[in-house]
């Protein structure tokens, strides 16, 4: 296949994928809205302002790129593994595995739907947050790197967790068991100095503190980690997952009957 052609079967894909989650927008795009506006009005406004100023900042301000963060990484994550796991369980997916088009130009073509739908949340998420507090960009690289990074990571996780599930219940299984307590316990609310030495250390083994710390740092220029670790680490793991995603791709475990 020409790289014309592999152009037109990428956009082909991508374009699928945006018109499936902006077509029902009502289900994907304004929920996690106003999820994260309670979370502004609870955390923000009720109890924040009885906690007082948190990493040089008032609460509000702290806790808006962890927030920012979970509604990115949440929904590049659930629209890849909603929509493959869609396209395989209506056996659809095979007319895609044998056509010409190369698997790289498949998975590229569905973990950039991811981002752009984790992209739509977070710009979405970010503009509410103006209506509770000022946010203003320290970093404007270290900002936008580590989104991207980061739902593309998170949009090859749910491709891999899309070809291993069986059914429905098991989509939902690692969202519920694995990445929210993930989430809620990786720094979106809370700095990590302000637990006791042992669980800072247990705290850091945590990859979604990194991602938080770091993207906070691009905004407001204060972290808990070293920065430069963050983005590497990031890079690696999108290296990794692209590779074993590509694996799954090559050899049709699970997809092919």
């Amino acid at each position: 296949m020409e790289y014309k052609e592999q152009w037109i079967a990428f956009t082909t894909i991508l374009r699928k994928e945006i018109k499936r989650f902006t077509r029902i927008w009502v289900q994907t795009l304004l929920p996690p809205v106003i999820t994260m506006a309670l979370y502004f009005v609870i955390f923000g406004k009720l109890i924040g302002s009885r906690i007082g100023d948190m990493g040089g900042f008032s609460y509000i301000q702290f806790v808006a790129p962890g927030l920012i963060m979970m509604a990115v990484l949440t929904n590049a994550y659930s629209n890849v593994v909603s929509s493959f796991f869609s396209a395989k369980f209506q056996r659809s997916v095979e007319e895609v595995l044998v056509s010409p088009t190369p698997n790289y130009v498949i998975l590229l073509g569905y973990t950039m739907g991811g981002v752009a739908r984790g992209l739509c949340v977070g710009l979405l998420v970010t503009v509410m947050s103006l209506v509770f507090t000022d946010l203003h960009i320290y970093s404007w690289s270290i900002t936008i790197a580590i989104v991207l990074l980061t739902s593309m990571l998170f949009s090859l996780a749910g491709f891999i967790n899309a070809v291993y599930a069986n059914t429905f219940d098991d989509v939902s299984i690692v969202p519920t068991f694995i990445l929210t307590p993930l989430t809620y316990f990786g720094g979106v609310f809370y700095s990590i100095s302000l637990l006791p030495e042992i669980w800072q250390h247990i705290s850091r083994l945590n990859p979604i503190l990194h991602m938080v710390n770091a993207f906070r740092y691009g905004i407001l220029g204060v972290s808990d980690i070293n920065i430069v670790n963050a983005i590497v680490g990031l890079l690696l793991g999108v290296i990794v997952l692209f590779v074993v995603s590509l694996h799954l791709l090559k050899t049709g475990k699970r997809l092919r009957a």
